[in-house]
């Protein structure tokens, strides 16, 4: 099977998630950028706000594409092979990185404020999961807010990347449509899985949050 495109994956997962259908505890976040359309869809079908999870691997100096952390603007978190390199590094790290999410924050947001996160049921959505990394860091960095639930919403993900996202302590629900055997990339479970560009995410945010703002 294959999804005709985000914006059909994105309807698909709204139809297993209409149990939070105008849920005023219920906030859907999305990760960058490829989640957003999905996202978009999500939180206008359930009548919930949007936001998006702003955070940034720390990848070993040996190695940047092997994450040994995750920063947001006011978080970090760390994996066992985080000790393994320098305390400096870490901070010269999460410094750096923290600038470059100060940025896409005033891009994505403006002067927005960003809703906190506390106490509520977040639907974490993306268009797909591959190595996990990245979800994994973002459910940690949540967490760290005190949401009172985390729902994981994903279109498709390989069965050992779901079972491990499904067995954390703090995720109460992994929804998945697809878990393939044979999988490689995400992308080869979309008929079209056209890239997501900056002015792309600040329309479909703007959008979902003002059908929001319409329909409430």
């Amino acid at each position: 099977m294959k999804f005709k495109n985000r914006t059909e994956a994105g309807l698909l997962l709204a139809e297993k998630l209409k149990s939070y259908d105008k849920n005023k505890d219920a906030i859907v976040a999305t990760i960058p950028r490829g989640g957003l359309p999905i996202g978009n869809i999500i939180a206008k079908q359930l009548h919930v706000p949007l936001v998006i999870v702003l955070s940034k691997k720390i990848g070993h100096p040996y190695n940047k594409e092997y994450a040994i952390g995750a920063v947001t603007l006011n978080e970090r978190v760390l994996s066992d092979e985080a000790h393994t390199v320098s305390q400096e590094y870490l901070n010269e790290e999460t410094n750096r990185i923290r600038a470059l999410l100060k940025e896409r924050h005033e891009k994505y947001y403006g002067n927005i404020k960003t809703p906190s996160l506390k106490n509520k049921i977040v639907i974490l959505v993306d268009d797909g999961v591959a190595t996990g990394h990245t979800l994994i860091s973002c459910i940690k960095l949540i967490e760290k807010q005190r949401p009172s639930q985390i729902i994981v919403a994903l279109p498709v993900g390989p069965p050992s990347v779901i079972k491990k996202i499904n067995e954390m302590p703090s995720v109460n629900k992994t929804i998945c449509l697809l878990t393939p055997i044979d999988f490689f990339a995400v992308g080869q479970f979309y008929e079209e899985f056209n890239q997501v560009n900056d002015n792309e995410v600040i329309r479909l945010l703007k959008d979902a949050n003002s059908f929001l703002e319409i329909h409430t």
